[in-house]
């Protein structure tokens, strides 16, 4: 169990694992069971880029609506049928949380009839094998993985398979479903998939789609990792007519998805998140008509994307004008405004704008500009002691930053000057040890005192060498003949002899 829950943090960026955090509490303080299903879990388990996080939990989510706002969640639609409600939780992470529920077809084409139901029986109802698991975010069963239909399985095959043969004819979109999702994951459908695949085509079950389903489909493509591709394998099997009657490839703007897609990969790898949905359907339905667009947002689910697609135009021609107003005068203003503005929007405004003073500068928030922030006088500021542990030092290098930017210091003699006024006061000495009882008594014993070596007055006395302990003489010394030496060293050797012939050993 510890290994799902280990890969489900891994793999979840921080904001979403915060966003699991968040909906787990909420719905554990409301006493419902919570788990993370659908294509949330088949993307931990694949490996490929988790797009939201979808949760079931056992019992109406609508009561957890206003919990989940208190906690910072924006609510982007609501369900009221089928019980879903569609978020986006702190940090950008978008979500959908559904009841656990059993769906019955009577009549294709029409709603289904929805009833309460557990985690199991929730996964029967899904589409494809690969949606139908489920991880316990419960106390006691946390890590458990649900999978009844072997979807881990057909993961690892690469293999798209439907739960059941009567699957594209209670839910004709699954269809177009079943075609995104080959084209994203480059994914075979399973052989008998395939021929029930074809048996709808030809007897044309896509006729009997419902406007809601058409609503998600559109929806699902802002979100694609590659929409171009994606729309023409739509496109290729017709299925971009039924989203849109005349809907084609000729009427996007391929060029600029391609630019926005690139652009989004350089803001990625430099640490942003930007939201490209909005930009991706305004790219695609570059040359379609208001009134297509206008049918087109009516019928989508998400509210929050249906605005910020209506208002991108107007949001980014805002920006533009900030960008070269007063506002915007030096790289230090420039620098603040862009990090306070929308990533979605600057992201947008990188594709589409054309006016060269707004093109110059955000190239050089996004690489010059990145670079001066790299030269952060860090070692000076170490020597002066700022450093991040100081309430002050977010705001100090802040400082240093934007004078760096607009060229107000320019050698490390400038920047020393600048910084030592912030510079925090030296630490007080150490306090001096202080001598114990110990301490003393070692002192007193290694100075022999005055009464024991009387001396002149006022003068102090070395201290008597140590005896050495007298040696035992060795017993029977051998007896060392010398050679005869010159009359100089005999000399000179005379008293060493006599002291060596007063301490030897006996003569037997």
């Amino acid at each position: 169990m510890a290994d799902y829950i280990y890969t489900m943090e891994v793999r979840l960026t921080p904001d979403q694992m915060r966003g699991v955090t968040l909906v787990q509490e909420v719905a554990r303080a409301a006493g419902m069971n919570v788990y993370l299903t659908g294509g949330a879990v088949r993307d931990i388990i694949s490996g490929f880029s988790i797009r939201d996080l979808d949760f079931a939990v056992q019992g109406n989510p609508l009561k957890l609506q206003k919990d989940l706002e208190r906690a910072g969640a924006t609510i982007g639609g609501v369900d009221e049928d089928a019980k879903d409600i569609l978020l986006t939780l702190p940090g950008n992470a978008r979500a959908e949380i559904g009841m656990a529920r059993t769906e019955r077809y009577e009549k294709t084409g029409k709603p289904p009839i929805v009833t309460p139901a557990t985690i199991i029986e929730d996964l029967r109802r899904r589409d494809f094998t690969i949606n139908a698991m489920a991880l316990s975010l419960n106390p006691g069963s946390r890590g458990l993985l649900m999978d009844p239909f072997n979807g881990a399985a057909d993961i690892e095959a690469k293999s798209l398979r439907i739960l059941h043969n009567y699957a594209f004819l209670e839910e004709p979109s699954r269809l177009i479903r079943a075609t995104r999702f080959a084209a994203r994951f480059h994914w075979p459908l399973e052989e008998r998939t395939q021929a029930r695949f074809d048996s709808a085509k030809e007897n044309n079950y896509i006729e009997y789609i419902t406007n809601k389903a058409i609503g998600y489909e559109v929806a699902q493509l802002a979100y694609e990792e590659d929409p171009l591709h994606v729309v023409r394998a739509l496109e290729k099997e017709d299925w971009l007519k039924v989203l849109s009657p005349h809907w084609t490839s000729a009427k996007m703007d391929a060029a600029g998805l391609g630019q926005l897609m690139k652009s989004r990969q350089q803001m990625n790898e430099l640490g942003y998140s930007p939201d490209a949905s909005a930009a991706v359907m305004y790219f695609l339905t570059s040359r379609l008509s208001d009134k297509e667009i206008a049918d087109m947002r009516k019928l989508m689910p998400r509210r929050d994307l249906v605005e910020a697609w209506r208002d991108l135009e107007e949001n980014a021609k805002a920006l533009a004008k900030r960008l070269t107003s007063k506002e915007a005068a030096t790289p230090s203003r420039t620098w603040k405004l862009l990090s306070e503005a929308s990533q979605q929007m600057i992201l947008f405004l990188s594709v589409t704008a054309r006016q060269q003073g707004v093109v110059q500068k955000l190239k050089n928030y996004f690489t010059k500009w990145r670079q001066i922030q790299q030269k952060i006088p860090l070692p000076e500021m170490v020597e002066l002691h700022i450093t991040p542990e100081l309430p002050e030092y977010p705001k100090i290098a802040n400082d240093v930053f934007m004078l760096l930017l607009d060229g107000k210091l320019r050698s490390r003699t400038e920047t020393l000057k600048f910084l030592k006024p912030l510079a925090p006061p030296p630490p007080p000495p150490p306090p001096a040890p202080k001598r114990g009882r110990a301490a003393k008594a070692a002192v007193a014993t290694a100075q022999p005192s005055i009464a024991a070596n009387p001396g002149k007055k006022g003068k102090s006395q070395a201290p008597a060498p140590a005896i050495p302990p007298a040696k035992e003489p060795a017993a029977k010394a051998p007896v060392v003949r010398e050679k005869p030496q010159s009359a100089n060293h005999k000399k000179n050797s005379k008293p060493v002899a006599k002291a060596k012939k007063k301490g030897g050993a006996k003569k037997r």
